[in-house]
């Protein structure tokens, strides 16, 4: 097994980067990662305008993966997420969607013990790690920030890319250049405050190169659903990518025609918010596996 230390990370997402590590196709691979603040946040003195905001999100990575190649899909089970025993979540005036009604910073560092969140003494909630940010390296000659997603994945803050679940991402460059960061360890789908309980931890993942398939790629397959994942200047088009992208997928078997999948997802066909906060809004369409199984479609 690899293991990248969390010393080895990034801030954007590049072809440019020199890869932390290199493995074989099919290798178990963990991350470790810092919160999406670096670590730099350790009192609830510390307030989110104070600390230096170059050190946001980093991904640790870049994990280049031999046999990779542009065209190519990247495939990546996440099959442990193992998370420290405290986050820190940031209030602050004018950030995220609820930024307009709050008077004043605020920092609060927040136990997380036997797999439950210490919010308050009345408050203690089920803890639920996910990833942040996961993606690939975008084209030759571009270079995205780890707090953009897009087409690459990126900064999707989907909650569904937890534990035992699977992710498609592109190869746009030799070797995939996977990079991982921003765990949670409860996150609600939106991330109003710009935040959730932002987290150190590590990643355990296997990757796969899978060669010869088309999908309409980020593609997230947990919790017995498939989902279409879109981000987009507003969350109007990213919720239409999403939609688009996901009946493109049933209509790939061949099975049921455009009317068809069209009536199948205002059926069966969930669209969920991942988040409203980052410079491009995520949103992802979700359908039973059993249904994508029923369009004859059948993810590698």
């Amino acid at each position: 097994m690899t293991r990248i230390p969390r010393t080895q990370a990034v801030y954007s997402m590049s072809a440019g980067h020199a890869p932390a590590a290199r493995v074989p196709s099919g290798e178990t691979v963990v991350f470790e990662t810092t919160d999406c603040y670096g670590g730099q946040i350790v009192r609830e003195e510390q307030l989110l305008g104070g600390i230096d905001w170059d050190e946001i999100n980093p991904a640790t990575g870049p994990l280049f993966v031999e046999g990779a190649q542009p065209g190519d899909l990247l495939k990546v089970s996440v099959l442990d997420i193992r998370i420290a025993d405290h986050g820190v979540m940031t209030a602050m005036p004018g950030e995220g969607a609820v930024g307009c009604k709050l008077t004043g910073d605020r920092t609060r560092i927040i136990p997380v013990r036997d797999g439950r969140v210490h919010f308050s003494d009345r408050v203690v909630l089920d803890a639920a790690p996910m990833i942040g940010v996961i993606g690939t390296a975008p084209a030759e000659g571009r270079e995205i920030p780890t707090g953009t997603p897009d087409v690459h994945g990126g900064n999707m803050d989907n909650t569904r890319i937890c534990k035992g679940s699977v992710l498609y991402l592109p190869v746009n460059v030799e070797g995939a250049l996977l990079a991982v960061g921003d765990l949670h360890a409860l996150m609600a789908d939106g991330e109003v405050l710009i935040c959730g309980l932002e987290i150190a931890g590590e990643v355990e993942a296997k990757v796969e190169v899978v060669k010869g398939a088309d999908l309409p790629v980020p593609v997230v397959v947990s919790g017995g659903a498939a989902m279409a994942v879109a981000s987009a200047p507003t969350l109007d088009q990213a919720a239409l990518d999403a939609t688009h992208h996901m009946m493109d997928l049933m209509t790939a078997g061949g099975t049921v025609d455009p009317q068809e999948a069209g009536m199948l997802l205002s059926l069966k066909g969930d669209l969920r918010i991942c988040q409203i906060v980052d410079p491009m809004k995520t949103a992802r369409m979700e359908v039973p596996l059993s249904l994508l199984d029923a369009c004859g479609v059948r993810l590698p």
